[in-house]
């Protein structure tokens, strides 16, 4: 199990303790947050890893990103690689193309897939007003909300281990609506086509001064009907197959074109 908020997420033992219910659970988390950072692996530099102990949860750290944590997680630190690599819950859903490619709660499912494991991201969506809620997702007030999301990603997890990975697929990408319980439905929907504009901001006028001012507004790129992204306005349990494979297109698209010699 990993994340990209950090060891400080309130969301990270109610999760793991969860999962216990259905096999042994090794946690690697990056030591701060790390969010849209998306698969990103350390190149230069050491990583430091440390332990920790957090409401009696074994908690393992690491100076990296959450890629780094996976791949630390599947071949250091674990004595055999793991059946399902868990990612989250994040603070924050993670729908559409446009952050699904920057988010580093899936790009640590990607980095298992490389890996030739099984990944299932978890995300927490608000229907509402962001800040407030942020604020509130990210205090040790809200550990009783995380515990009813981690039921709820629990039983995901264990569709899985009991029912098996699908084939076809790389990647599941789960949202739960903030107000999900046990009892709500799932509903499984292609990742809505999306994009978004600006994120830096000229700083008080001065030349080539910019600040990160995101703008959490996705741009549609096509219909959203029965994406992911429509499916959780609905108030369900959100589930996206993602096939990293599938990266490249069939090359018809373009053959005649760009075909010389």
């Amino acid at each position: 199990m990993t994340n990209d908020d950090g060891i400080d997420s309130p969301a990270i033992v109610p999760l793991a303790n969860a999962l216990s219910a259905i096999g042994d659970v090794t946690v690697v988390v990056p030591d701060s947050e790390r969010s849209w950072i998306g698969k990103a692996i350390t190149r230069v530099g050491d990583i430091v890893v440390a332990e920790h102990e957090v409401d009696g949860r074994s908690i393992t750290t690491a100076t990296g990103y959450p890629a780094d944590c996976v791949q630390l997680g599947v071949f250091n630190l674990a004595d055999e690689p793991p059946e399902l690599v868990v990612s989250g819950i994040n603070i924050g859903a993670n729908y559409g193309s446009g952050f699904i490619i920057g988010s580093g709660t899936v790009g640590a499912c990607f980095e298992a897939s490389v890996c030739g494991l099984p990944a299932l991201a978890l995300s927490a969506h608000v229907d509402g007003e962001w800040d407030a809620w942020q604020r509130h997702m990210s205090s040790p007030a809200s550990v009783p909300d995380w515990e009813r999301l981690a039921r709820v990603g629990a039983a995901l997890a264990r569709e899985i281990v009991d029912g098996g990975f699908p084939a076809e697929v790389d990647v599941l990408s789960a949202n739960l609506p903030s107000a999900a319980t046990i009892e709500t439905p799932w509903r499984v929907g292609p990742l809505a086509h999306t994009g978004y504009g600006s994120v830096f901001q000229r700083r008080d006028g001065l030349t080539n001064v910019y600040q990160h001012d995101w703008v959490f507004d996705l741009v549609p790129r096509s219909p959203n009907d029965g994406t992911d992204m429509a499916l959780l306005d609905e108030g369900v349990v959100t589930i996206t197959p993602l096939r990293v494979r599938d990266l490249s297109p069939d090359v018809a698209v373009v053959n005649e074109r760009f075909t010389r010699g």
